[in-house]
């Protein structure tokens, strides 16, 4: 099968086409490039993800699943910067023609794709190692993307979600460890937390305005409050009793659940500063079904801190997800 053929037979029509906004597509999939039309009054967002097989992902999965979780992990940068999803671009590298692969990554795109209200409009498809590349386009009011800078002593430190999922929902992929009364709705959720992640969009565009600096949870909690802290020029204090995890994390031990909410990463939950005076939106963040907790402040000084019941401790070294770590 040509490379046309397979773009043709996969990657077009409506599903995956017409999932977004067609305002902002003046020309999608076909030519040389896409086209957007962007308002005068907002700004357009960029970010591009690659997954590579056994080091995003495992070497046993479904393909659905793998495509859902390709485009969910890329959503959710624009989430971390308050923006709306538009558009996406796939650049797929195949080893072989595997009709019935494709069939089922076409079809878990599809579901990701209408969830998350972002439309196909081009890419690349190519022979080689298998490597799945998504770049997002997302557009946010003028001057009110979310930064990873911006945060100030005083601020209260926010999590949108539970943490821990995702490394746990990797244990759950992998059967390594598994506690022997996981039952089957906890090792099913987990395993959905894991494939198919949500990207807090919705959320993320609520924050516009209100928050002072976040980004999305990925490479573990301690690292991306580095991240934030570094960028801010604040340090970040942590309390790890009000740290969020699921009913089904609770299966683990204590010493299991918060080594995977502080470093697991791939929880996809925004991570974010709130001004004392917006307080009174949590209320209403959790009143429309978002479960936002507060897991601490922002505080004069520098770096992460974290809080056990004896006190703030100074983290050297916020551990977390690092491609090139151990590398020279």
């Amino acid at each position: 099968m040509g490379e046309f053929k397979l773009i043709n037979r996969y990657f077009q029509g409506a599903a995956l086409e017409m999932a977004g906004d067609q305002s902002v597509i003046a020309l999608g999939i076909g030519d040389d490039a896409a086209l957007l039309d962007i308002p005068t009054d907002r700004q357009l967002v960029i970010s591009t993800d690659s997954l590579v097989q056994n080091t995003h992902f495992p070497s046993r999965y479904s393909p659905d699943d793998l495509a859902y979780r390709a485009l969910a992990v890329a959503v959710s940068d624009l989430a971390a910067m308050a923006a709306r999803p538009l558009a996406f671009t796939l650049a797929l590298t195949l080893p072989d023609v595997d009709e019935d692969w494709l069939a089922g990554f076409a079809r878990g795109l599809a579901d990701a794709a209408q969830a998350f209200q972002v439309s196909l409009i081009g890419g690349d498809t190519t022979r080689g190692p298998l490597n799945i590349g998504v770049t997002v386009y997302g557009d946010v009011p003028r001057g009110l993307g979310l930064r990873r800078s911006g945060a100030v002593p005083g601020d209260l430190l926010c999590v949108g979600g539970p943490l821990g999922d995702g490394a746990g929902g990797l244990a759950v992929v992998l059967e390594r460890d598994l506690p022997p009364g996981l039952s089957a709705e906890h090792r099913d959720y987990l395993n959905r937390r894991f494939w198919r992640p949500g990207a807090q969009c919705e959320f993320g565009q609520a924050l516009a305005g209100i928050a002072s600096a976040g980004l999305d949870v990925s490479d573990g909690l301690l690292a991306d409050a580095g991240h934030l802290a570094s960028r801010s020029g604040v340090a970040v204090h942590i309390r790890a009793a009000d740290l969020p995890h699921s009913p089904a994390l609770g299966n683990w031990s204590a010493s299991q659940r918060l080594q995977w909410m502080l470093g697991g990463g791939d929880d996809y939950v925004l991570l974010f500063s709130l001004p004392a005076a917006h307080r009174a939106s949590l209320d209403a963040w959790q009143a429309c079904g978002w479960d936002v907790s507060v897991i601490g402040e922002i505080r004069d000084g520098e770096g992460v801190w974290l809080d056990q019941g004896a006190g703030p401790q100074r983290i050297a070294r916020p551990a977390g997800y690092n491609h090139f770590q151990g590398a020279e």
